[in-house]
């Protein structure tokens, strides 16, 4: 058998393989949870005020996710769950280290 013979049975496999590996991939459940959980815990920590910049990023791809979710566009909307935590934990530690940083500041200050 000569390699081009040999892709040319091969490629049929390869082509299904790829095909079934793209469709396999079922709803994104737990990275759009995570997502959720992220966003709340970000609001908990005051991102409203603190980071709403990222809180609001966060959301809005949240959002996004699950209009692809709808569409059943499950990559689509696991890499924007993704994207919507990471953003949700940003929110959740910039909340965090101006609070802190404000906290010190407080306790820093002189005594009347």
């Amino acid at each position: 058998m000569t390699l081009p013979e040999t892709l040319r049975r091969l490629l049929p496999c390869l082509a299904l393989l790829g095909i079934s590996a793209c469709t396999a991939t079922g709803p994104p459940v737990q990275e759009m949870s995570d997502a959720r959980q992220a966003i709340a815990a970000a609001r908990e920590a005051g991102a409203v005020t603190l980071a709403s910049d990222s809180l609001v990023v966060a959301e809005t791809r949240l959002a996004e996710a699950e209009g692809q979710l709808q569409d059943r566009m499950y990559w689509n909307a696991k890499r924007l769950a993704l994207a919507a935590k990471e953003s949700a934990i940003a929110a959740l530690l910039r909340s965090r280290s101006l609070r802190e940083a404000g906290a010190a500041a407080t306790s820093d200050a002189p005594s009347p």
